[in-house]
């Protein structure tokens, strides 16, 4: 008796707290949840249709596709070497270059822009747009998508790292293997759910990157627009409709990514377990 009194007096006690949490939370997921129903009430199906055959927005589209893969990739390349340092290894300067690694986080996504702009106008800039034109281009868009994403990737990959229990490494050192095999055989497996979740938070980041890409790349139509550039300038025109379809475009993307990519790191975690 007195038993089921205290869980029954536990739930009562439980209960203030798990309100004040669903509430709190509730709050954000419904202003996420209206903001695109808002913008679902604004068009029509028909309309989004009409949009996707303009022959500038299939550019577009094809553009923002390509860029953010690419930048997505090498992302990855650069946030898996630096996470795995930053997480195993302790050396001079580690708080100041883990600072610095944060810097394209909190700039400013404009300042970035223009500060990729000065980059090449200074002289290494200019010897290097004197062989490939790298400033208003599409080589622009993939550097600019790169310097906010990669920061992101970075972290993640930091974090998963961080959490990997170095013993298995060790144990795998001691029976033989060296340094790569094992951060190939034993740590990067392991690692698979961080890098998933890296590459997908590179890719939206990177889809929906525009500060940048406006100062150091431009608007240009059939040339440097992405999608981000094609919501500009559409509302620049005042066409509305049109950027809100194009803006719902762009929120179906980047939701259907991040679905693919978790459901395929669910599957390698449920393999792992099996």
């Amino acid at each position: 008796m007195n038993n089921s009194s205290n869980k029954k007096l536990k739930v009562k006690s439980d209960f203030p707290f798990f309100l004040i949490m669903g509430i709190v939370g509730g709050t954000y997921i419904f202003l996420i949840l209206a903001m695109v129903g808002a913008d679902l009430t604004f068009t029509t199906p028909g309309h989004i249709f009409s949009v996707l055959k303009d022959e500038e927005i299939q550019y577009a589209i094809k553009l923002s596709m390509i860029t953010c893969t690419i930048t997505m990739i090498l992302s990855l390349l650069v946030a898996i070497p630096i996470g795995y340092l930053m997480a195993r290894y302790n050396f001079f300067g580690k708080r100041l270059l883990d600072a610095v690694l944060d810097i394209p986080i909190v700039l400013p996504p404009l300042v970035i822009g223009l500060s990729l702009l000065i980059l090449f106008q200074t002289a290494p800039g200019r010897f290097i747009e004197s062989h490939v034109r790298i400033t208003y281009t599409v080589y622009s868009i993939i550097i600019a998508q790169f310097m906010v994403a990669c920061a992101f990737a970075v972290r993640t990959m930091y974090v998963t790292f961080s959490q990997i229990n170095i013993r298995q490494e060790q144990v795998a050192l001691s029976l033989g293997c060296n340094k790569g095999q094992a951060f190939r055989y034993v740590v990067l497996p392991q690692a698979t759910n961080g890098i998933l979740t890296a590459a997908s938070l590179a890719w939206a980041r990177a889809l929906g990157e525009f500060g940048p890409i406006l100062i150091f790349s431009g608007a240009t139509r059939m040339r440097t627009e992405v999608l981000p550039t094609t919501v500009f300038l559409e509302m620049s025109v005042g066409n509305i409709e049109a950027a809100v379809a194009v803006s719902l475009i762009m929120i179906l993307a980047g939701f259907a990514v991040l679905i693919v990519l978790r459901y395929f790191g669910s599957e390698k975690s449920l393999k792992t377990i099996r």
